[in-house]
């Protein structure tokens, strides 16, 4: 650990140096990935100074011990601190997902259970905007498709945060456990008899790119195609043809976006979901390929694969792949979601931690 530690140190003085030198400053590309890598080592520098001030001490305290034996009761406190130091530095040197600090495009998509999963992916909807509110980040609905009693046969919204987030605060380090299936038990408003109904919605998250160069698209490799509005977009929704729907031909994905107002910004959006897509899928062919994915997304909306259910009638939320049950689905469906994602981080470093320690 104090090789890594050293060579951390001397990255992070290194950065101070040059973001310190104007010439440095006439690339604002290069300024930014800096500052990027300054404020990523920061938390990490913090705690390996805090374990080495923390071993200075205790060393101090046991030479003076050995001259007065009154400092030796100092000893136990002092090889505590040390303790929590080093573990609390372990953590940070835990690898990061580099895509943390990246902002979201969010998919919702209904599956079975028909009008009841809509309303469902409605209500999923609600909490994520409701929780984005409580971590003051910025949200647009980019492209929606209502049902006929107010859910939503399937949504996407983009999320992004304002500034620079710290780590793990980032709308992809806490929203990126979201992926998956999501099941609701409760009576459905179309439910005659109050019988309880089990239905399911998929969630489906993607890191957005931040740099067009990321994801080269060939403007041949497009067919766009534009279409009158139906949605929300202001005056021009149902009067003319600003919706766009962009078809990848290579790979067959297909985006479409009409919740702007004009054709130009919709193009726009479904553009920046198309590279999204297509930078993830690159990275499910990579991951594969090495045999290391990250966490999988269930991508099919099948209530035998689920990652979380919400029992209405015990006000109950249980997250079936760390074991986190709370009784405050209310409170959680709307936007105290921290301590649902908070087990799930928890759960993923100490994975990470147990992968460290085998190598």
């Amino acid at each position: 650990m104090l090789d890594t530690v050293q060579a951390i140190l001397d990255e992070y003085s290194d950065l101070e140096t040059r973001l310190a030198d104007p010439a440095v400053h006439s690339d604002q590309d290069l300024v930014r990935t800096l500052n990027k890598r300054y404020a990523h080592l920061g938390p990490v520098v913090s705690a390996a100074r805090d374990w080495r001030s923390a071993g200075e001490d205790l060393t101090a305290a046991r030479e003076l011990a050995e001259e007065d034996p009154a400092f030796a009761e100092e000893l136990p406190a002092l090889e505590q601190a040390l303790a929590d130091a080093e573990e609390h530095l372990r953590r940070m040197l835990v690898p990061r997902d580099p895509d943390d600090d990246r902002n979201v495009i969010l998919e919702i998509k209904a599956g079975e259970g028909g009008e009841e999963s809509a309303l469902f992916a409605g209500d999923l909807l609600r909490m994520y905007l409701r929780y984005a509110e409580h971590r003051g980040w910025r949200t647009q609905v980019e492209d929606a498709t209502e049902s006929d009693l107010g859910g939503y046969k399937d949504v996407r919204v983009s999320v992004s945060a304002k500034g620079q987030p710290g780590p793990g605060d980032g709308p992809w380090a806490r929203l990126k456990y979201e992926g998956g299936v999501h099941r609701v038990q409760r009576v459905p408003v179309t439910e005659s008899q109050g019988r309880i109904h089990t239905s399911a919605a998929g969630v489906l998250v993607m890191p957005e790119v931040e740099d067009q160069g990321e994801v080269q698209i060939d403007p041949n490799d497009l067919r766009i195609d534009v279409y009158r509005s139906s949605g929300p977009g202001g005056q021009s929704v149902n009067t003319t043809d600003s919706a766009v729907r962009i078809t990848h031909l290579p790979t067959g994905v297909v985006v479409s976006c009409q919740n702007e107002k004009s054709q130009l910004q919709n193009k726009e959006a479904a553009l920046r979901v198309l590279r999204a897509r297509l930078r993830q899928m690159a990275q499910d062919a990579a991951d594969a390929e090495a045999s290391a994915a990250r966490r999988s997304q269930v991508r099919t909306v099948d209530r035998s694969e689920r990652i979380r259910t919400y029992n209405f009638p015990e006000n109950r939320i249980s997250d079936h792949r760390t074991g986190y049950k709370a009784y405050n689905l209310d409170h959680v469906l709307d936007g105290d979601l921290d301590p649902v994602v908070q087990s799930a981080m928890d759960s993923d470093e100490a994975a990470r931690l147990a992968a460290m320690a085998e190598t």
